[in-house]
């Protein structure tokens, strides 16, 4: 675990103490260890007792900024390779899950984009409010991971659940979340994986154009997360605004038949192709070298299909694992079956965009798989970054 960093979280709760115990193990085991302490925290226990614990730095206040070259709640978010908030209480899941920035813990969680486990601390009643259930499913949703409380006597005198877990459990917790990294490293190790992400465009004339609501958001969490997976990844994406993942190669086009065009030149030596893009399906008969000028009469615009890059795909594969993606707006297995079948694919990632937090710019999604061999797994609604790392795991299955 030499060389993983740690941001450690402490939020306003009595438990604050056992986080100074979380941040010594954490240390003696060999991780960098950064706090990040509330205004009520220091209310419980000293910043400097965490300096001692970890020799790291502690970080209380937003605009104290230590170094000129750099933002540090960004500079923060952006070290970390896993974030720990301990205790997390009440308000700070409710600030997290509500993207509230108001002091340094809550303003770098708005920036962090690592893993986050969180280990909520409060009153049993807290605990079970609506309020806090509903801002804890948000964050599951977002693919936050929590650390179960105990149950027993609590500060205030109740019995019952909402006690921060022990600081070993938390260790433990910690050393699993890195345990499975490493595992998931090892599933697409040295595999070569194509991505096409993002929607294309088919211009009518210089100005106008015809495409749809991708945002591509899902195949880039794709190449994120087959990056983290160990696989060397090349995504292929139509116009976004998204920043490309670390140590992933990147081709941009615009119309359908460049999308067809680049794909081709780099199938033949892929282990696996996922076609996440929202490519258009047909485009103007005629493209008009000027601008187009508004008269009084209707303008009917005659339309013919693309290409179709799947199915040129599905005709060409020869070891390749070939998964595509179907967003539909109802007969979801019919129709994914049908492209299953038709286009010759080993794997279908449906969608039901009409459902909410499953459609096109979402930052959810809620795949239902089916398989050439008949079967189907449904996953369940979580951000798309998770639902990327679910279906690498579905799809490093057929590899062999």
């Amino acid at each position: 675990m030499n060389n993983k960093n740690i941001l450690l979280c402490v939020s306003g709760g009595i438990a604050a103490y056992k986080s100074a115990t979380v941040a010594s193990r954490l240390y003696q085991s060999g991780y960098h260890v950064k706090v990040i302490m509330t205004e009520s925290a220091q209310q419980f226990i000293t910043a400097l007792t965490f300096q001692t614990l970890t020799r790291g730095d502690v970080y209380t206040d937003t605009f104290e900024e230590r170094n000129p070259e750099v933002v540090s709640h960004i500079d923060l978010a952006d070290w970390a390779d896993l974030v720990l908030v301990a205790p997390a209480t009440a308000n700070v899941i409710g600030k997290i899950a509500n993207g509230i920035g108001d002091d340094m813990l809550s303003t770098t969680m708005l920036a962090v984009t690592a893993p986050v486990l969180l280990a909520p601390a409060m009153n049993v009643n807290m605990y079970s409010h609506p309020a806090v259930k509903e801002n804890m499913n948000k964050l599951n949703s977002f693919g936050f991971r929590f650390i179960e409380p105990g149950e027993g006597l609590l500060a205030c005198g109740y019995v019952g659940k909402g006690r921060l877990a022990e600081p070993d459990e938390i260790v433990i917790a910690v050393e699993a979340f890195f345990d499975e990294v490493k595992e998931e490293k090892l599933l697409l190790h040295n595999k070569k994986v194509l991505i096409t992400a993002g929607p294309t465009r088919e211009l009518v004339d210089p100005v106008r154009y015809f495409t749809n609501f991708s945002s591509g958001k899902m195949g880039y969490a794709i190449a994120k997360a087959a990056k983290k997976m160990g696989a060397e990844v090349t995504l292929i994406t139509g116009p976004t605004s998204l920043e490309v993942p670390s140590g992933v190669t990147v081709k941009r086009v615009v119309s359908t038949q460049e999308m067809h065009d680049a794909v081709m030149e780099e199938f033949h030596n892929q282990d696996i192709v996922i076609k996440c893009a929202a490519v258009a399906d047909y485009k103007p008969a005629v493209r008009y070298e000027s601008k187009m000028k508004k008269n009084k009469q209707d303008w009917h615009i005659e339309m013919e299909k693309t290409v179709d890059i799947l199915e040129s795909l599905g005709q060409k594969k020869e070891h390749q694992v070939l998964v595509g993606f179907a967003a539909e707006t109802n007969n979801l297995e019919e129709y994914a079956r049908r492209k299953l079948e038709k286009k010759n694919l080993d794997l279908v990632a449906a969608n039901d965009v009409s459902k909410e937090g499953s459609g096109f710019g979402s930052e959810t999604n809620e795949l239902v798989l089916f398989g050439k061999d008949g079967t189907k797994k449904v996953l369940p609604l979580v951000s798309k970054d998770k639902a990327a790392e679910m279906l690498l795991t579905e799809v490093s299955e057929l590899l062999d």
